[in-house]
Formats: C-alpha cells, sequence, structure tokens
C-alpha cells in the first residue's frame, strides 16, 4: 500500500479497515485493542494521546484514554505529546482509574521535555511498576496503567522552544479550521518545521528509551 492508502485506524476505523481487508497506521487505542485480542500485556509507544487544548469547547478527546480506562494492558511512553492539554488529561484519567507512574519521576514528561510542571503520585523503578501491574489485576480492577519515562536528558529540546512552536501551531490550525483525526500529526508536522528536523531526532530517541524500560 502507499502512504495515501494507509488509514489513520483508532478503535472507530477498525471494525471498516478490518472488514475491507485494508491497511492502517494504528493509535495507541487501536493498538490496546489488538495488545488485549493477542493477550499482550505491555507495549511501548512515544506519546500518548489525551484531551486537546479547548476540548472543553470542541470535545477533543482521544480515544487512547478510553481503551487505556477498559483494556488490561500497560503502555509504556514519554508522558503526554506537549500540544495536549496535560493537565485535563491526568484528570481524565484519574477519573477513569488509570494509575500513572513515573519511572524515576514525579513529574509528568512533556514528550519533547522532561518536565511539564504537573506532579505525579507515584514515583517508580521498573520493578515496582511490573509489581503494580500484578497488583492491579490480580485484584481484579480492570483497566490498563499507564508508565511515563521521561525522555533522556541529553535528547530533550529547549520546552521555551516547543511551547512557542506549539502556539503558533494551534492558531495556524484553528485558522485553517484542522481538527479531529488531522489535528495531531499537523501539529507534529510544524515543532518539526521550527526544530529543523531536531524533534524527530528527539522523539526516535524517546522511543528507543521506552523500550528499553
Amino acid at each position: 500500500a502507499t502512504d495515501k492508502e494507509i488509514i489513520k485506524c483508532s478503535t472507530r476505523d477498525f471494525p471498516y479497515i478490518v472488514s475491507k481487508g485494508l491497511s492502517g497506521g494504528t493509535t495507541v487505542a487501536s493498538t490496546i485493542i489488538i495488545a488485549n485480542l493477542a493477550g499482550i500485556k505491555v507495549f511501548v509507544t512515544g506519546g500518548i494521546g489525551g484531551v486537546h487544548r479547548g476540548a472543553e469547547t470542541t470535545f477533543d478527546i482521544s480515544r487512547d484514554l478510553q481503551e487505556l480506562a477498559t483494556k488490561n494492558v500497560a503502555v509504556v511512553c514519554a508522558g503526554a505529546k506537549s500540544i495536549l492539554d496535560i493537565g485535563h488529561t491526568l484528570e481524565y484519567l484519574e477519573t477513569f482509574g488509570v494509575p500513572v507512574l513515573g519511572i524515576n519521576t514525579k513529574e509528568m514528561p512533556a514528550f519533547f521535555t522532561r518536565k511539564s510542571g504537573y506532579q505525579l503520585d507515584y514515583k517508580v523503578t521498573e520493578e515496582e511498576a511490573a509489581e503494580i501491574m500484578k497488583t492491579k489485576w490480580d485484584l481484579g480492577l480492570p483497566g490498563g496503567v499507564l508508565i511515563a519515562n521521561p525522555i533522556p536528558e541529553e535528547h530533550q529540546m529547549d520546552k521555551a522552544k516547543i511551547d512557542m512552536a506549539i502556539e503558533k501551531a494551534l492558531i495556524e490550525a484553528r485558522e485553517k479550521n484542522i481538527h479531529g483525526k488531522e489535528s495531531t500529526p499537523f501539529l507534529l508536522s510544524k515543532v518539526l518545521e521550527v526544530t529543523e528536523g531536531r524533534s524527530l531526532e528527539a522523539n526516535i530517541q524517546l522511543v528507543y528509551n521506552n523500550a528499553r524500560v
């Protein structure tokens, strides 16, 4: 399949793509579905989706959060993408009972940067995270676990520069009426432009780091 034939596949797209035998690029939400079907208990991604900025009027909340809340799968990530409303994302996860565990950190990482300004309840080691996962499911408490692992210090980006790029991209997205499943690729592509490609390298390095965990 060519790039144009590969559909961004979240939960709502899954039945259509599978029934038609098409190719889909999975989101965290649909990867959770696949992992759950296959009996895989943990997988790695870059950043989790979440509550978008302005969601109080747009209702734009990633399906990633609902799948994480309802499937017994743990997701290792470098926090929430910094294009999101990280505070509201953490509130949403708390409402649905999803533990958010920081690997050797008490602060929610923000994908390209190690810090977001939002505190986590639990700072744990990898071994402690595994014990918490097992305990949760042994107790019959349904739903996933989010394991937040900060990008390595040497690969993190300048927070002020990233924030400025995101603010500009959000304004442009509003002007062009870009929303829904198109918004995240658009915003990340704008950050890539502003950082002259360095954000892509940071993205690759944080995924390697998550895989190590």
